[in-house]
């Protein structure tokens, strides 16, 4: 039921004029005993409908006069195609106002949370760029001036420092391309060239490549190569770089003599793909926002560890385009695992 409607609002109103005139009339009535009730009915009810029609007729002229044009913006601002014309007939403008405002006001409510949660990830997007050029900006800086001040000339080292400088020039064009390779994702500028391939032969390649990488640390990279060689339907560059991120995580964060592991499961018209490793693990509370730009579990770590810290970023944004999400599962102390899908390829293999 709507309490807040004019009729409601007008009828209840006219009632208590009614009531109070009656109360009054039974005090002060001073005519012939035998007709005061049958005068009583006659003048409550004139006085009821009377009252009704007055305050109703008053009420939509008066007062709805001032609300209508806030309905009206209000409606508009959230249907710009609503027809003004017929926008009020049979309709309690009252309850829908109040209704309409209540929507509106939470409506604007999460859009001011959403601003301010944008703001701050903002604030922490310039910061985590300014310290992640700062490095290797200085080091440069460094280097150099120390080359300038006559070091150019000490054999011992001229060359150390120039590689030094090279490295952390490397670093910042590093940094630089990945930015704009999340830029171009986002923007949807970098064009996908999906094409048939198998899919272990591509993780096989990968793990070639980072195969001394990982000796170093006596990780072994275990491969478990399916029954089927699976076909996927693909951009082979992209996911490439995701598997070259994936890998290169588990290393950086795996554990000495520990093991990285890529396995292939059949998902009906996907394939689902895990790699997982045996390392540090993460805790639960930073899961949410592993694959944020330039975040780090340990930034006092990120020199050391190496990396622009935008790796998982652009593994999540390379497999949203291609209509796929990426998973984690990790427990400090027992390792982490990355699991994602793609699409099997429609050509058979």
């Amino acid at each position: 039921m709507k309490i807040f409607s004019s009729k409601n609002i007008s009828f209840f109103t006219a009632l208590a004029i009614a009531i109070v005139f009656f109360l009054f009339s039974i005090f002060s009535f001073v005519f012939n005993q035998a007709y005061i009730w049958r005068y009583l009915t006659i003048a409550v009810l004139f006085v009821f409908i009377l009252s009704y029609l007055i305050i109703l007729f008053s009420f939509k002229k008066v007062l709805l006069n001032k609300i209508t044009p806030i309905y009206k913006i209000i409606q508009q601002v959230a249907s710009p195609s609503l027809n003004d014309k017929n926008l009020f007939i049979e309709k309690d403008i009252i309850e829908e106002t109040s209704e309409d405002v209540s929507n509106w006001a939470n409506l604007k409510t999460k859009e001011i949370d959403n601003l301010k949660r944008l703001e701050k990830y903002r604030r922490e997007f310039l910061g985590d760029v300014s310290h992640e050029l700062k490095t290797p900006i200085f080091n440069v800086h460094g280097y150099v001036s120390t080359l300038l001040d006559g070091g150019l000339e000490d054999e011992n080292i001229n060359r150390k420092y120039l590689e030094r400088a090279d490295k952390s020039i490397n670093r910042l064009i590093s940094i630089v391309q990945d930015l704009e390779s999340i830029s171009k994702l986002e923007s949807g500028e970098l064009e996908i060239k999906k094409e048939n391939f198998i899919l272990f032969q591509l993780i096989n390649e990968v793990a070639e490549i980072h195969e001394m990488r990982a000796s170093q640390k006596q990780i072994k990279i275990q491969l478990i190569q399916p029954e089927i060689p699976y076909m996927v339907y693909a951009d082979r560059t992209r996911i490439q770089d995701v598997f070259n991120n994936l890998i290169v995580n588990s290393i950086i964060y795996g554990k000495v003599n520990g093991k990285t592991t890529v396995q292939i499961y059949d998902m009906d018209k996907r394939v689902l793909i895990e790699v997982s490793d045996d390392g540090v693990g993460i805790e639960e509370k930073y899961l949410p926002r592993l694959f944020e730009r330039f975040f780090r579990v340990d930034k006092s770590r990120s020199s050391e560890l190496g990396g622009t810290g935008l790796g998982l970023a652009i593994v999540k944004h390379i497999l949203e385009v291609h209509g796929q999400s990426i998973h984690v599962k990790s427990k400090p102390g027992e390792g982490s695992s990355f699991s994602f899908t793609l699409d099997k390829s429609s050509v058979s293999k």
